[in-house]
């Protein structure tokens, strides 16, 4: 914003730049050498300053003397005959002591059982087993009601017949799904059961598309499941979160509802197992 400052006798008026105001609690040159450290990090290698300052909003003055005090303390470093900007490996350092104290059961559980709060269904965590191609369920909060889903901790769930199963595949590409099911085929567990491989492409096309998958008595008769996908540091499908209940309960109407819920929460695990925003 630009703002008129009165002019003095004799003078003509000039312009001056009001900065805009800082988030409440802020500290202004912390908050911009964060964000500093972001968009290399962002950069996957390394980035010329004049593009760091050109983010930022910042002259270039500003910014070298914010990376420099970074550069002092070993969270970025420069590199090459330009100079460019990349990380310093004392942020792997305080990074990697999240990385030692994330445990993945002690984020999520809280979150599942308010998930099953919400939902009024059985709620699930499931992995996957990159060695035999199979989601397996670790963890479970059970609801409260007599008719509900029970899966063993340690159960497996098919990949191309479950909730779990078909979000991971929905991360693979169609040439990806075409080789696995090769290798795995596609095994008829009920009536609903996906054994074509059109029929299933098209369905994970689908579940791209809402952001949750949709098992619909494709495992076992009466029984229906959303599922969304939990995400790494690095990006990649590692665990799924699922509802799943009668059909009973889980109509069509609500099938919607339920998948909105189960992707913010895989949303909320994402980001605090350090998946990213």
């Amino acid at each position: 914003m630009v703002a008129a400052v009165p002019a003095k006798r004799g003078k003509k008026p000039r312009a001056t730049t009001v900065a805009a105001p800082q988030p409440t609690g802020q500290v202004q040159s912390l908050t911009r050498g964060l964000k500093l450290l972001e968009w290399i990090a962002e950069s996957h290698g390394s980035v010329a300053l004049t593009e760091l300052a050109q983010q930022a909003g910042l002259p270039n003055s500003t910014t070298h003397r914010l990376l420099s005090t970074m550069q002092q303390l070993g969270f970025v470093r420069q590199i090459g005959d330009l100079g460019h900007w990349t990380i310093g490996a004392h942020a792997f350092v305080v990074g990697s002591s999240f990385l030692q104290s994330r445990n993945l059961l002690a984020i999520v559980h809280p979150i599942l059982r308010k998930l099953m709060e919400d939902s009024g269904e059985t709620v699930n965590l499931a992995v996957l087993d990159h060695s035999d191609h199979q989601a397996i369920i670790i963890d479970q909060v059970q609801c409260a009601q007599l008719m509900r889903m029970s899966a063993p901790i340690g159960g497996k769930l098919p990949m191309h017949a479950s909730g779990a199963g078909k979000v991971f595949l929905a991360n693979l590409s169609d040439d990806q799904v075409t080789s696995l099911l090769h290798r795995k085929g596609l095994h008829s567990y009920t009536p609903a059961t996906l054994t074509s491989p059109l029929h299933l492409k098209e369905d994970l096309a689908q579940t791209r598309k809402r952001g949750y998958s949709f098992d619909d008595e494709e495992h076992a008769l009466g029984l229906r499941c959303v599922a969304s996908c939990i995400y790494d540091e690095h990006h990649e499908p590692f665990a799924a979160i699922s509802i799943s209940g009668p059909i009973s309960r889980i109509t069509d109407d609500r099938v919607t509802e339920l998948g909105a819920l189960v992707i913010k929460a895989a949303k909320e695990i994402t980001q605090a197992y350090g998946g990213g925003r």
